[in-house]
């Protein structure tokens, strides 16, 4: 299981908005460490973010994301007080789940 993911979600006028900080290597298979060998690919496939239980994002990464990446989205509706959690899935079969409230 990968490091905790930073989430912040606040709401205003019916409109939520997510920013989430992911802590992942995000190795693309092509570069090579200090012995000339190539790191193997490493990167987060999937990832979906739900309100109440409810699927607001669905995506797909690759290997062209950089390390740590960072998302930023809103959706439709949201009170203060809900939970909004983000899960992802990589390559080499790893997962991590986080919630946040919104504030």
């Amino acid at each position: 299981m990968g490091n905790p993911m930073k989430i912040r979600a606040a709401s205003k006028d019916g409109i939520t908005e997510v920013k989430v900080l992911i802590s992942h290597e995000m190795e693309t298979g092509q570069r090579k460490d200090s012995a000339g060998a190539i790191v193997p690919a490493w990167f987060i496939k999937e990832l979906t973010a739900k309100h109440n239980d409810k699927v607001v994002l669905s995506s797909e990464f690759g290997s062209s994301v950089s390390k740590n990446p960072y998302l930023a989205f809103k959706f439709k509706g949201g009170a203060k007080g809900d939970k909004v959690s983000v899960s992802w899935t990589d390559n080499k079969g790893d997962s991590r789940t986080d919630e946040a409230t919104i504030a």
